[in-house]
């Protein structure tokens, strides 16, 4: 007898019982009509339909005083979309069923649940997991089981406990395919985990379709993969997996539940391909019923079939268990007297739309199944929303033939390695809370490590050094330096852990394969996931990988020679200011002195006398103000404003003075050669950078250095002999580089040099990620962390530079040299505003208001047709002449006799005496007049 045949007699001995079952109830017990829909050429639906009928014998065993029984009427859909509605069309229009089972699939179940919809007939589907069917759209459509979304959390954890933010999903082209991978963008984007590349594989694809799919997915970076697809197109992808060399070390695999559900469907051959693959689906408790009837349903089904290997409990078998007893409990409950369709039109076509009638207890039914509860095979049975509530997860590791259970997540809890785990952290996505699986290529390896491309050089090896030590395992290099103990420190912090390896970016010779940018373009290449080293944040790196904050100083600075000590010079004492400041100063003090002498000479006695003495003392007065010895004493109250202005320069210049000296004797012992870039650029001189580095398209694109003039250079020691040499002797001017390295350089030969800048702004070094990485920001965050923890900065620092004896400022670091030219006139050019203002105001107010009033008159002597010459020789014959009113002429002379005031203070003498005393004068003194207005203000 042929297995369909087997099939039928075994569907048809089970309905004789059921039917003879029913006899024995009194003909008023009711009969509700339920249709099956299934794919009976399948395995699932073939068990599918075992478990319902067991289900239907076993609830009215328990329930035999029911008014109620369900009579099924099944029928194949056939692995079809259009014969799933045909079939359901079937059932409503000619079983006149009021209620539907299935169909399988979620494509299918679109149709059937629009037709359910139409005809009022509830359908409940424990196969369809599409979270499309939703009873917002489908108000007559019921899952009974979880639908495919309520994984998608649970599968985020898993991902996000093993630390990988790269997955490629892999799923059919089919309904249940593609309408989940929204929900998995969504959750996978809280926890920055992203999909770099999505495989999408047709139902119907050849075998060399699958492979060129999976070649595509070898030759790319992530090595972790999700699948989500069925049983049976599942199975045929992981035979190719196998032998494309992809279920090997180094690879992870996932599986959804609607393949992780199935495996023990699966021929052992397709179970040896998938070895260290991981499974989630819902979790089934174990309790006495299920093993009773484990051992039940073995038995009638294994009795039937040849050749059989015994099959274990199968999750959508025990949903559809669970569905024929909560429909045969809500039929009950919705006290049902007649179960009749209202027609709408009349058809000879089975399966014509327009023949669809109504059911009369549909809406009453939906209600009842809707608010059914029951502890059920498969666990609680409770709706919310049209969908049973979301349960437990189990995570399993293929084994051999087994499935090895690694722990649990619970929307709670999070991940568990027990079911009954009590600890108190909410919703843990810690990997230690899983057991240890075994990964692809039977190890315990986690998969997916970083392949971290290291520079190799053998200069500057405080902050990347590759040593190869042959007798190591594997011949694998031993990599340290200041940039990997901060990557390191940085890992330390992240929230997830991150599985790396270095690899140096060699060629086969175990040298350096290129420069820093081409190791960098290794990761647009996807040969690195990222590059940890003294790597340079600059903008053009920027357009093929991104980088994490800088953990390191930034900015490019020049080192040049120092000159000898400025104190062996004996005109040290120049220094301080600049040679036009000097002559301002000398040029403001005579003119200082020839405004007072204008001021002073009618009404001062000491700032008269023969030309040669008067213009002695204006220079002497001038610059014997500037040390406050001149003895000459002012009288004339716009004299002493205008000195008053003077003193207060000098005083400032005279601070400034000895402040800038003093800097020169003590701080300042050693001077550049150079301060300014272009200063060697325009002499012509040779300027050094570092072999390798960004720094020569700097100098030559940005500070616009004839290439002619750069020399490379490798190490310290060479920078050391360059910068000895000269550029007139072989060696440069001046090295530029970036401050770190010259900050090392420094600590070695720092007496000598200095460093001058930085003359260009750069962000310091950085951790090079792909584009796009989420890796970046937690990196970023962590070095933040890093760098602004001082004490495990300086530990790190101390590893590698303490030894060296450095120029250092407080902070432990090498200070930037900025040379500071003498004092100019520019810094001081407010006061000289200021002292010429009020030297020049005082000297015009004294000419307007007193020189043209008192004594042109005095100038009748010349006719008024007289020359304006004759006229100015007069005014300053005047001018000359003493003022006999002022007190210091008569205060020591003996012809002028002061009156006493009442006061005490001496009058000025009157008009006749100073006429007397001028009468009286030997020849050849000096003039005087006795203007009135020339007395002292």
């Amino acid at each position: 007898m042929s297995m369909a045949n087997q099939k039928h007699l075994f569907s048809f001995i089970i309905l004789l019982l059921l039917s003879l079952g029913r006899n024995k109830h009194s003909m008023a017990d009711d009969v509700i009509r339920v249709g099956v829909v299934l794919d009976l050429n399948s395995t699932v639906g073939e068990v599918a339909e075992s478990y319902i009928l067991m289900a239907v014998s076993d609830f009215y065993a328990v329930n035999a005083n029911y008014r109620t029984r369900l009579s099924l009427f099944t029928r194949d859909s056939k692995d079809d979309v259009v014969g799933a509605a045909c079939a359901a069309l079937d059932l409503m229009n000619n079983e006149k069923v009021h209620a539907i089972i299935g169909p399988q699939s979620s494509a299918q179940a679109k149709f059937v649940a629009n037709l359910g919809e139409k005809a009022h007939v509830p359908i409940l589907s424990f196969s369809a997991t599409s979270p499309l069917l939703t009873t917002n759209h489908n108000p007559f459509f019921i899952q009974t089981t979880q639908d495919d979304s309520a994984q998608v959390k649970a599968i985020a954890a898993l991902i996000q406990a093993y630390g990988w933010r790269e997955v490629i999903p892999i799923y059919e082209d089919t309904d249940y395919g593609t309408d989940l991978i929204l929900y998995f963008i969504d959750a996978f984007q809280e926890v920055d985990v992203r999909f770099p590349y999505r495989s999408v594989i047709s139902p119907s694809s050849k075998d060399s379709d699958i492979l060129e799919e999976l070649n595509k997915l070898k030759a790319m970076q992530t090595r972790i993969f999700l699948v989500h697809m069925t049983a049976s197109l599942g199975s045929k992808l992981f035979v190719h997996v196998r032998n494309s060399g992809m279920m090997s070390e180094g690879y992870a695999w996932i599986t959804t539940q609607g393949l992780s559900s199935w495996l023990d469907t699966i021929d052992s051959k397709i179970m040896d391909s998938m070895q260290g693959v991981l499974g989630i689906r819902p979790y089934i408790q174990i309790s006495k019923d299920l093993e009773d009837f484990e051992r039940r349903w073995t038995t009638n089904y294994t009795s039937r079939k040849t050749n059989y290997n015994t099959l274990g409990l199968n999750l959508f078998g025990l949903r559809a268990y669970d569905t024929i007893w909560a429909l045969a409990m809500a039929v009950e409950k919705a006290n049902i007297e007649h179960s009749s369709f209202w027609k709408q039109n009349a058809s000879e076509t089975k399966v014509d739309l327009a023949a669809i009638g109504v059911s009369e207890i549909g809406p009453r039914l939906l209600d009842k199944i809707a608010s059914t509860r029951f502890q059920g095979l498969s666990g609680y049975f409770d709706l919310v929303k049209g969908q049973l509530k979301a349960s437990t997860f189990e995570i399993f590791n293929v084994i051999g033939r087994t499935e090895r259970i690694i722990g649990y997540w619970n929307p709670k809890k999070g991940l568990s390695r027990e079911i009954d785990d009590i600890s108190e952290i909410a919703c843990s996505i810690s990997k230690n809370k899983l057991k240890a699986p075994i990964w692809p290529g039977d190890t315990i390896s986690q998969p997916k490590k970083l392949r971290i491309g290291v520079p190799v050089r053998d200069a500057f090896i405080e902050f990347i050094k590759v040593e190869w030590c042959p007798r190591s395992y594997k011949d694998k290099p031993k990599i340290s330096g200041f940039s990997i103990d901060v990557f390191l420190a940085v890992l330390d912090i992240l929230p997830f852990p991150l599985p790396h390896e270095f690899v140096p970016y060699v060629n086969e010779s175990r040298q350096s394969a290129g420069t820093y940018d081409e190791l960098l373009f290794q990761i647009k290449l996807k040969k690195f996931d990222a590059v940890v080293g003294d790597t340079t944040i600059v903008a053009n790196r920027s357009a093929y990988v991104d980088f994490t904050l800088p953990y390191s100083e930034s900015g490019v600075s020049m080192v040049v020679l120092m000159k000898d000590n400025e104190k062996k010079n004996i005109w040290i004492f120049l220094k301080p200011l600049s040679w036009d400041l000097w002559l301002a100063v000398g040029a403001t003090s005579i003119l200082t002195g020839l405004v007072t002498w204008i001021l002073e000479h009618r009404v001062n006695s000491e700032f008269r006398g023969r030309p040669d003495q008067q213009i002695r003392t204006i220079f002497l007065f001038s610059f014997a103000t500037l040390t406050a010895s001149h003895r000459e004493k002012v009288v004339n109250n716009w004299s002493r404003f205008v000195l008053i202005i003077w003193a207060f320069m000098v005083l400032i210049l005279t601070q400034s003075y000895t402040a800038s000296l003093a800097s020169m004797l003590t701080v300042q012992q050693l001077k550049p050669e150079f301060v300014d870039v272009t200063e060697i650029k325009r002499n012509g001189y040779f300027v050094g950078y570092q072999k390798n580095s960004f720094v020569r398209e700097l100098l030559v694109e940005q500070l616009n250095i004839d290439e002619s003039k750069l020399k490379a250079y490798r190490t310290p020691e060479e920078y050391d002999e360059a910068l000895s040499n000269g550029s007139d002797n072989g060696g440069v001017a001046a090295i530029v580089d970036e401050i770190p390295y010259i900050k090392l350089f420094l600590s070695k030969y720092g007496s000598r040099y200095a460093m001058v800048g930085p003359i260009y702004k750069t962000d310091g070094f950085g951790f090079a990620f792909p584009l796009g990485s989420p890796l970046v920001s937690y990196i970023s965050r962590a070095t933040l962390n890093v760098t602004e923890d001082k004490d495990k900065m300086t530990n790190i620092m101390r590893k590698y530079f303490s030894s060296q004896t450095t120029s250092t400022g407080e902070n432990g670091s090498a200070e930037i040299y900025t040379y500071s030219p003498s004092l100019g006139v520019y810094s001081f050019g407010g006061l000289f505003i200021v002292v010429g203002a009020v030297s020049l105001f005082s000297l015009l107010l004294y000419v307007v208001k007193k020189f043209p009033h008192f004594h042109w008159t005095n100038s009748n002597i010349v006719p008024l047709e007289g020359s304006l010459w004759l006229r100015i020789i007069e005014l300053v014959k005047n001018f000359n002449q003493k003022c006999l009113r002022s007190w210091s002429f008569w205060r020591n002379g003996s012809t002028l006799n002061p009156t006493v005031s009442p006061e005490g203070f001496g009058a000025s003498p009157s008009v006749d005496e100073m006429q007397k005393h001028s009468r009286t004068s030997s020849e050849g003194a000096d003039d005087v007049v006795t203007d009135e207005d020339d007395e002292i203000l």
